[in-house]
């Protein structure tokens, strides 16, 4: 039995500072028992960053972003255009009635395209046809008014056909350059407020980053913590086994009452129930960390425990106001703010001048450059000029800009809410990361306080000087004492890796 004891006290003091032998040569390895596989921290890393469509959403809104940005820039260079329309017709365009009547007499054209003239009776040859009725003259009279009313008539169909534009086929072509010369500063503001975007697209990739990266650390080291838990409480039970089958053998030697016995038993219960409690811990862990990384939930691994007592611990307070300038939060705000100005630059534009050039060419058929023809022949034109527009009196504009102001300068107040936000909260990291050497120092003290108690409860014990009873809290102080030593040194590491994400470190 004092073997056994012996034994455990070295096995105790090596818990008690958790060292574990042996460096990754990989990203992951196996452990001791050969098929469980191990994962470090860089390894848990890069699979959670190359695993989820967050990633790749963040990617293609970057690439959108610079797309916008390039569009922005786009439109303050000229623009070519090309328009073509075609359109059939069933009806032709007449210019002219198809019968008109004069002070002489009506003409007139048939929709069979013949014509006609019908002379007025007021007419001077009308009224000698009429006086003139039953001699030889009248005849002649009634030729000549035939003849002249079909010359009329057939002038006048030359007209009514000269003035017909054929609109059976309608083409209409036209290609032209338009170019800015100057909008205001919305072409300008457009392209910063683009530029702005971009960046911001850019941070909140980098920020995505640095956030996978911190729930990473948190779900690593707490595998790492619930690990070590895992281990103590194994250790904790086999220990208390082992003092269960002392008992009893000093029970059958009448060195023990059957109280002592019990007393042994009922703790090795509840070191029992620990046991599983941490056992199921340990697996909801590994779930938590399997999910971050990508990895199938059922599947069973280790961490490496490497480094859990190298944590950069300092007693220095940190610049705070040098590291939040270079936070990534710091900057997205002030690209809100320049965009927040530039939309107020936008509103001001509706209150200043406008100037845009253009030029281009026109083709019609019919065409019109030497009277009305439908013949494809003929040629199209030239234009070109500038528009300008001057607004005189625009109050709406006014109150639009007016209130984007007063949105820009909100959105400034914002912008160093947010800077001593950053700094409260990178000051409180470093306070905590501080505190936890502290926690540190004292569980450090306790713990070797606690191995030496219960290596003298040991050889009291073996030497009969104590009860079980005097042992069990020694060993139940060691628990406790090893139990803080794990979360203060995981803890230190999890503020550690704020820390480091807070200063861009991680």
């Amino acid at each position: 039995m004092i073997r056994s004891k012996i034994k455990l006290i070295g096995c105790l003091l090596a818990v008690a500072v958790y060292a574990h032998a042996g460096n990754m040569a990989g990203d992951a390895t196996s452990n001791m028992a050969g098929d469980t596989i191990q994962y470090n921290l860089a390894a848990c890393r890069e699979m959670a960053l190359s695993q989820g469509s967050a990633n790749r959403s963040q990617q293609e809104l970057q690439k959108a972003a610079e797309l916008n940005r390039k569009a922005a820039l786009a439109a303050m260079f000229p623009k070519v255009t090309a328009n073509g329309a075609y359109m059939w017709n069933s009806e032709n365009i007449h210019l002219l009635a198809n019968e008109h009547a004069f002070d002489f007499g009506t003409a007139g054209v048939n929709s069979d395209g013949t014509n006609y003239f019908n002379w007025s009776g007021e007419t001077l040859l009308s009224r000698m046809a009429t006086g003139l009725e039953g001699t030889r003259l009248q005849q002649p009279i009634l030729d000549i008014q035939d003849a002249a009313g079909q010359q009329i008539a057939n002038a006048y169909q030359q007209v009514y056909d000269r003035l017909t534009v054929d609109m059976t086929h309608v083409v209409v072509a036209h290609a032209g350059v338009t170019q800015p010369i100057y909008t205001g500063g919305v072409l300008t503001q457009n392209y910063k407020i683009a530029k702005s975007t971009e960046h911001i697209a850019a941070l909140q990739s980098e920020t995505k980053h640095d956030e996978v990266i911190a729930k990473v650390d948190e779900a690593y080291w707490r595998v790492v913590n619930v690990e070590q838990k895992h281990r103590l409480a194994n250790e904790y039970y086999r220990l208390l086994c082992q003092l269960e089958s002392d008992v009893t053998e000093l029970v059958n030697e009448g060195m023990a009452t059957q109280s002592d016995l019990l007393k042994v038993r009922t703790k090795r219960g509840e070191a029992e129930v620990k046991k599983l409690q941490a056992e199921n811990g340990l697996t909801l862990s590994r779930m938590a960390l399997a999910q971050l990384c990508g990895l199938p939930l059922s599947e069973v691994f280790t961490v490496d425990a490497d480094g859990l007592e190298q944590t950069t611990l300092t007693t220095e307070r940190i610049d705070a106001e040098s590291i939040v300038a270079n936070r990534k939060e710091l900057q997205m705000a002030w690209e809100a703010e320049n965009i927040a100005r530039s939309t107020a630059k936008l509103a001001s534009a509706g209150l200043q001048p406008t100037i845009v050039a253009s030029a281009g060419y026109v083709y019609t058929n019919p065409s019109m450059e030497n009277g009305v023809r439908s013949d494809w022949k003929g040629h199209g034109f030239f234009s070109a000029g500038v528009v300008v527009n001057v607004p005189i009196a625009h109050a709406d504009d006014i109150l639009r800009y007016k209130a984007a102001k007063h949105a820009a300068n909100a959105v400034a107040l914002k912008t160093e809410e947010t800077r001593e936000l950053l700094t409260l909260q990178t000051t409180q990291a470093n306070q905590r990361l501080m505190e936890s050497q502290q926690k540190i120092a004292v569980a450090q003290l306790t713990c070797r306080n606690a191995a030496e108690v219960l290596r003298m409860a040991e050889e009291s014990f073996a030497s009969g000087m104590i009860s079980s009873s005097e042992l069990m809290q020694a060993q139940t102080a060691w628990m406790s004492a090893a139990t803080d030593m794990v979360d203060a040194q995981t803890e230190a590491k999890m503020n550690e890796a704020k820390l480091l994400q807070y200063i861009g470190q991680n």
